[in-house]
C-alpha cells in the first residue's frame, strides 16, 4: 500500500468514525475470508459495516476524527464494526456470529457517549431491533387510538341508526311539502267562508222588508182611488140633488 493508497484509507476510516452512532471492536483471529464476507453481508441489514485495517491507520483516522477513545482499543489484532443504523441488531449479529463460529471477540466499544464493556455488549445484544421496537411502540400507542376510533364508530352507527328511525317515521325526509303537514289540519280554517256565506242565503229575506213597501203604497193608492170614488159619488149624488130642486 503506497502512501496515496494509506491517505485514502485513513480518510474512509475517519469518515466512518465521524458518521457512525456505535463501534465496536473485536479480535478477528481465527476468522476466515469467507466468515468474514458472510459477517459483513449480515450486518449490512442492520446498516453496518465490518473492516480490518492496521492498527496505526485506524490511530491517525481516530485522531484526525477526534475520536480518542478508539485507540485504547487497537491493540493486537483488531476489527472495526461502524453502526449507522440499528446498534442493538449489529449487536445481536456479532454476538450470534461469534457463538456459531467461535470467533469475534469483543474487546471494547462506545455508542455515542457511552462506553461498552463486554456486559454492556451483550445488554445491548438482547434488545429487541429497531423495527421491533417501533412496531412496540406503535401498538401501545395505536390501542387508546383504536379504542377511540372504535367508540366513535359505534356513535356514528347508533345516530345513523335513529335517523334511519326517524325518517322512517316521516319526521325527517327529503320532501319539504311533509314537513308542513301540520297546516293540513287547519282545515276548518277554510270552511270559515261556507260560514261567512250563509247571511248571503238570508239576504233575501232582509231584503223582504223593502219588498213589502210597494204594498203599503199600494194600499194607500186603493184608500187615494176608494176616497176619490166616494168624491165622486158625493159630487154625483150633489149634482142629481140640485137637479131635482131644478
Amino acid at each position: 500500500m503506497n502512501r496515496e493508497e494509506k491517505s485514502a484509507t485513513i480518510q474512509e476510516i475517519a469518515a466512518q468514525i465521524e458518521a457512525s452512532e456505535a463501534i465496536f471492536a473485536v479480535d478477528y483471529k481465527g476468522i476466515s475470508v469467507p466468515q468474514a464476507a458472510e459477517l459483513r453481508t449480515r450486518l449490512r441489514e442492520s446498516d453496518a459495516s465490518f473492516r480490518i485495517v492496521k492498527n496505526r491507520l485506524s490511530k491517525i483516522a481516530a485522531d484526525k476524527a477526534g475520536e480518542e477513545r478508539l485507540n485504547e482499543l487497537l491493540k493486537g489484532p483488531t476489527a472495526l464494526t461502524f453502526v449507522r443504523g440499528d446498534t442493538a441488531q449489529a449487536a445481536k449479529t456479532i454476538s450470534s456470529f461469534s457463538k456459531e463460529h467461535n470467533v469475534l471477540a469483543f474487546k471494547g466499544g462506545f455508542m455515542e457517549g457511552l462506553i461498552l464493556d463486554e456486559d454492556r455488549f451483550r445488554a445491548i445484544a438482547l434488545l429487541p431491533g429497531r423495527e421491533v421496537l417501533i412496531g412496540q411502540f406503535a401498538g401501545v400507542v395505536a390501542s387508546p387510538l383504536t379504542g377511540l376510533v372504535r367508540g366513535l364508530g359505534s356513535m356514528i352507527q347508533g345516530l345513523a341508526s335513529q335517523l334511519g328511525q326517524i325518517a322512517d317515521q316521516g319526521l325527517v325526509s327529503g320532501e319539504a311539502p311533509k314537513a308542513e303537514e301540520p297546516a293540513a289540519t287547519e282545515e276548518p280554517a277554510a270552511e270559515e267562508p261556507a260560514a261567512a256565506e250563509e247571511p248571503q242565503e238570508d239576504a233575501p229575506a232582509a231584503e223582504e222588508a223593502p219588498a213589502e213597501e210597494p204594498d203599503a203604497e199600494v194600499a194607500q193608492a186603493e184608500d187615494a182611488a176608494v176616497g176619490a170614488d166616494e168624491t165622486s159619488e158625493d159630487t154625483t149624488s150633489n149634482d142629481d140633488a140640485s137637479k131635482e130642486e131644478e
